[in-house]
């Protein structure tokens, strides 16, 4: 195994526009390699250990969809059942039309919609019907408040007609809620944390919470850099970063608990709850918080059988999407080193989840920078780790 090239990867990301990254891989259920550059805070110039908690973004959709199927697989829902059967606000659902106008809808919404990013929801945090939801909570809303917000305006597209990125995952976790009578944080503590001794993980962040995070930046590009403003210059002379503080845009209300972004948690232990995915559900203790069922379920293809177009963003090359989760398909179309039997997804702030059963292998990759340069980073994170490992 070669891990000198994650390492001479890391080095160099963190020399070029990454304020500090961390990486650890498992396999066999075992850590095999663990690595981290550059820094976490650089007021301060704290070198970056792995061991911080961080923003997890959208890599938080992974453990929401995980959350859900946990309820399919002891028969509470199918799906192709409706939403409204769980959350009875979306049983007359209306969609806005190309032309302005609004027709009914000519489906429900389905659990299955929510999964695979086509019940017609946006990602506009921004809308009328949430906005209608602080208002009735005076801005206390919770998951539910706001799921519920959302039901009261039109969808943007027919469900089940296309794939675009949307609450989707936030709804599903309010459907979460609803159908085991827990709040989404305290399931998926119980059910998918505790079973990995992981206890050090947050949907909201309450000063206690933020103290723990690492410093969040922003790149900025030199053009458009503000110099009246406390920047730090890149490493490569291309741009700044900007500390932008702790918070993240998807928390809604102080009582919201985003399953599309909300996640607080540490590399390592995103870390083990990806090596359980990688050994098709099973923890180190012989718990499970999914089956081999379904894992493979998980990461089948969900759109192409249905025909349902959208999902086709160019860092994704070769790629197909299944209930929530990449899955690589075509390892000659995505350019990319590394096998098609490799799933998960990524983070706004940089973070990537490589899970791999087929080979009990798994990769969590993090750093902490809004903009990112996602399309740059997270395909090379995979032909990085591939090489290494020589799978």
């Amino acid at each position: 195994m070669r891990f000198e090239l994650i390492k001479e990867f890391l080095d160099r990301l963190t020399a070029w526009r990454i304020p500090g990254a961390a990486i650890v891989l498992k396999q066999g259920g075992k850590e095999i390699f663990k690595y981290s550059a550059g820094y976490a805070d650089l007021e301060n110039k704290i070198p970056m250990t792995g061991e911080e908690t961080l923003n997890m973004y959208s890599c938080s959709k992974v453990v929401t969809v995980v959350s859900a199927l946990q309820l399919l697989e002891r028969g509470i829902f199918l799906l192709d059942d409706p939403l409204y059967a769980f959350i009875p606000e979306f049983k007359d659902m209306y969609v806005k039309n190309e032309n302005g106008e609004i027709v009914k809808a000519e489906n429900p919404i389905t659990m299955r919609h929510l999964f695979t990013m086509s019940a017609g929801f946006s990602y506009d945090l921004d809308s009328e019907g949430l906005s209608r939801a602080k208002e009735w909570t005076n801005g206390k809303m919770d998951t539910l408040d706001a799921i519920k917000g959302l039901a009261t305006e039109p969808l943007h597209f027919q469900p089940g007609s296309r794939w675009e990125y949307s609450l989707c995952h936030d709804v599903l976790a309010a459907a979460v809620e609803v159908i085991s009578g827990k709040k989404f944080s305290e399931y998926v503590r119980e059910n998918i944390f505790a079973p990995l001794g992981i206890t050090d993980i947050s949907y909201t962040r309450p000063q206690s919470v933020k103290d723990k995070i690492a410093e969040q930046y922003e790149f900025i590009p030199n053009e458009i850099c503000d110099k009246n403003d406390i920047l730090f210059p890149t490493p490569s002379g291309d741009g700044c970063w900007k500390n932008i503080g702790k918070d993240v845009m998807y928390q809604l209300g102080e009582n919201y608990e985003s399953g599309g972004a909300g996640l607080v948690i540490s590399v390592p232990d995103y870390s083990k709850f990806a090596d359980a995915m990688a050994h098709f559900g099973k923890c180190p203790n012989g718990e499970r918080i999914l089956s081999k069922g379904g894992v493979r379920l998980l990461r089948e293809d969900q759109l192409t059988p249905y025909g349902i177009p959208g999902f086709d963003w160019p860092h994704l090359p070769g790629y197909t999407y299944g209930l929530g989760v990449k899955k690589m398909s075509n390892i000659a179309q995505g350019g990319t080193i590394g096998t098609t039997t490799e799933f998960g997804w990524d983070g706004a702030a940089g973070s990537v989840a490589l899970i791999d059963p087929e080979n009990e292998f798994s990769v969590f990759y993090s750093q902490h920078l809004m903009n990112c340069q996602g399309p740059i980073i997270k395909n090379r994170v995979r032909n990085v780790v591939y090489a290494a490992m020589n799978l």
